[in-house]
């Protein structure tokens, strides 16, 4: 029988909290602080993300009914009441959170360094850029003004493909458009960037193209240019063209002076024809087409964490508390995905989550979860007690 720590205590571990009380200390988070720290701040933001509560109400009940147990999870605080998270949510800063991630992220690409793409194993760094609208109401947060009688966030990302990895993350109001996130990134030289055509914008690409980045998007209907070469193509594989093209439009020639690729391709599943745009001339044209589709896979990380964490309904209704809830659901996510690429667990990142959700005050080995140990059949031997009266 496992007698050790705590199946929460023991998630909480791989967190590196020397990174963390460094990111308290640069902005004074625990200033003046008697009782309920940031790290037991953060550790009730975690505790609400495995386990979906859903209300800072709730998570006082539910921890009051572990009270004996808190110091063991790693509580340092007696009790956990509303008011008090309700206040630091508030006046306690945003950024240490979004410090902390960032930290985290760094460390879970390290780990997911030797992933590749299935039938792209060439390709080392591909990042995927969107971003998504957290729809919010206007009256209850003002300070997040989207349209005249609605308001809203945006949470751009940009996804490292390799493990599905946020490597950068910006939130903002919803009136952001996605274009002018290109202005926050830093190229990467070498990298390819998969975006669709809301982020095209030649003088912005133009400036990702000086630093060595690569980048693949659509190009859109009204676009003018000017084929100055065609390549060879197999049209069984679903590429119509792929022509080197010169832009003519008087703003996108003067933001992207140089040549470019057009490649048109038909998608023998869909049917659709699609046109793409890339300032890469060596790899095949199909496997830039097939590079492109990669870039659901962002789609799919903002369905998963507005699926299974806590960042459509938040606990606060200041921007504070906001971003501080989406900074830490955000740590979640990748303290998760650290845990399953350190113990080598099988199980995708959804099951890892359902189980977590189960057995946090369970008294486990945590890769015992993960394991499927065959149930002991306990055989009947009959009644132990002897008849007298036989």
């Amino acid at each position: 029988m496992y007698t050790g720590q705590y199946v929460f205590a023991q998630i909480m571990d791989h967190l590196p909290w020397h990174a963390f009380r460094r990111c308290v200390a640069r902005y004074d988070g625990d200033h003046k602080i008697k009782n309920f720290s940031c790290i037991d701040q953060f550790r009730c933001f975690v505790f609400a993300q495995l386990t979906w509560r859903e209300s800072l109400r709730d998570i006082e009940a539910c921890l009051r009914t572990q009270a004996s147990k808190l110091y063991h999870l790693g509580f340092r605080c007696t009790r956990v009441t509303r008011n008090t998270m309700a206040n630091a949510n508030a006046v306690r800063d945003w950024r240490i959170y979004a410090d902390f991630a960032q930290h985290l992220i760094s460390i879970a690409r390290e780990l997911y360094v030797d992933e590749s793409l299935p039938d792209l194993q060439d390709l080392k760094t591909v990042y995927a850029l969107d971003s998504t609208t957290i729809d919010l109401c206007l009256s209850v947060f003002p300070w997040a003004p989207f349209r005249s009688t609605k308001a809203a966030i945006k949470l751009h990302t940009l996804l490292d493909l390799r493990g599905s990895i946020p490597s950068f993350i910006f939130i903002s109001d919803g009136k952001m458009h996605d274009v002018n996130i290109l202005d926050q990134l830093i190229p990467e030289p070498g990298a390819f960037y998969v975006m669709d055509r809301g982020y095209l914008d030649f003088e912005r690409l133009g400036r990702w193209d000086d630093a060595g980045s690569f980048f693949v998007t659509r190009a859109k209907s009204n676009m003018r240019a000017q084929r100055r070469y065609s390549h060879s193509v197999d049209r069984g594989t679903g590429i119509i063209c792929d022509q080197t093209i010169v832009l003519t439009g008087y703003y996108s020639r003067k933001g992207f002076d140089r040549p470019l690729r057009r490649i048109k391709y038909k998608d023998p599943e869909t049917g659709k024809t699609l046109v793409f745009l890339t300032n890469h001339f060596a790899l095949p044209a199909l496997t830039l087409a097939k590079l492109y589709k990669y870039r659901w896979q962002v789609e799919l990380f903002f369905k998963w964490i507005k699926q299974h964490l806590r960042i459509k309904a938040f606990f606060g209704t200041s921007e504070n508390a906001v971003k501080s809830q989406i900074w830490s659901a955000i740590c979640v996510y990748v303290l998760v995905a650290i845990v399953k690429k350190r113990l080598a667990i099988k199980n995708s990142l959804y099951e890892i989550l359902q189980i977590l959700s189960l057995t946090l005050f369970e008294k486990t080995q945590l890769l015992s979860l993960f394991q499927d140990v065959p149930s002991q059949e306990i055989t009947d031997a009959g009644p132990k007690q002897l008849n007298l009266f036989d």
